[in-house]
């Protein structure tokens, strides 16, 4: 069950709070597509909250197309992008893969019962294949330009792992690009899916969103942390400065001094170095990081410990990435 921590005493809203934080369970799949939200009663009873104020909430999350609200049943996280529903079309070796081989014969089956002649259902499944592979042959990657850090790291991450050409294009900048494409795959973080499906999909071009790391390992390191010690926090995202700011001061409240700083931003990092006990930073960072710590090395008495994150897109993502673009 994920814990949600309110600061009362902090100058942002308790609703602000909340929301960051059911936003980042839900980025990374702590709350996976489908699941069922807490309802208002339990959350009231965890934060401490009225329930009002997590109505409110909740209300937004749907508003910002996060998740759906079923009457009677509950609050359910959206099912975003098209995340396996014709994985069947990309004839895979039945003999190894028996459970794909029954479900080729269902979907062709249910064709058949709808009317469709065998040479149609053949028809249908080729189209879908062409243009599958029509989209594979160019993959976007997009992040909102306020973010572009974000979408950095999603397009080295990915290129390394994918081995393509892959373009990064603000948000902001995605439908004009799309209309001079005749096809291609969309990628982005579960944070700005809606936006990038709003644009992309009256195009006729897929979204696959991706799951962010979870960084479970340095939460848990956290709260092991001394009181009135500084941490540092260092990214090529600016996003994720913002979003570690706010869940750091959640669990640990005044207890641990903040600082934050982007990877190209010399000044703020080398006044981050000389100050912080403990340094957290992404890979794409890391470089920038030792090298501060390294320059500043004269002026301190102890460096900071530094904590390289695991990659910020998570490797269940990858695989999907693979399949979906048919490159295993």
């Amino acid at each position: 069950m994920v814990e949600f921590h309110i600061q009362t005493d902090s100058e942002i809203p308790a609703s602000s709070q909340l929301y960051n934080q059911i936003r980042f369970a839900i980025a990374s799949r702590q709350y996976p597509p489908g699941h069922r939200l807490p309802s208002t009663r339990q959350l009231a009873m965890q934060t401490g909250l009225h329930r009002n104020t997590i109505s409110k909430v909740y209300r937004q999350l749907e508003e910002d197309g996060v998740v759906d609200a079923h009457a009677g049943s509950g609050i359910y996280v959206r099912a975003q992008g098209d995340e396996g529903s014709t994985k069947a079309s990309r004839s895979p070796l039945f003999d190894r893969y028996p459970e794909v081989y029954q479900l080729v014969q269902k979907s062709l089956d249910e064709l058949l019962s709808q009317g469709c002649s065998l040479s149609q259902a053949r028809e249908l499944f080729l189209a879908e294949i062409d243009w599958r592979l029509r989209c594979s042959a160019r993959v976007l990657v997009t992040a909102p330009r306020e973010d572009l850090g974000a979408g950095e790291l999603m397009l080295r991450e990915l290129q390394q792992a994918l081995q393509i050409p892959i373009q990064l294009v603000p948000l902001e900048e995605l439908a004009e690009v799309l209309d001079q494409a005749r096809g291609g795959t969309v990628v982005t973080s579960r944070y700005f899916v809606s936006k990038a499906e709003a644009i992309a999909k009256p195009k006729s071009v897929r979204v696959i969103p991706i799951d962010i790391y979870d960084y479970e390992r340095e939460l848990k390191l956290l709260k092991s942390l001394p009181k009135d010690g500084c941490i540092g926090l260092v990214s090529l995202s600016s996003g994720i400065l913002r979003a570690g700011e706010v869940l750091i001061y959640s669990l640990r409240g005044e207890d641990l001094l903040v600082m934050t700083a982007q990877a190209e931003d010399s000044y703020k990092l080398n006044t981050l170095v000389r100050r912080a006990q403990t340094i957290w930073c992404d890979q794409a960072s890391y470089a920038a990081v030792k090298h501060a710590i390294q320059a500043a090395r004269e002026d301190l008495i102890r460096p900071p410990q530094v904590f390289c994150s695991e990659n910020y897109v998570g490797a269940k993502s990858i695989s999907l990435l693979k399949r979906e673009l048919g490159l295993e």
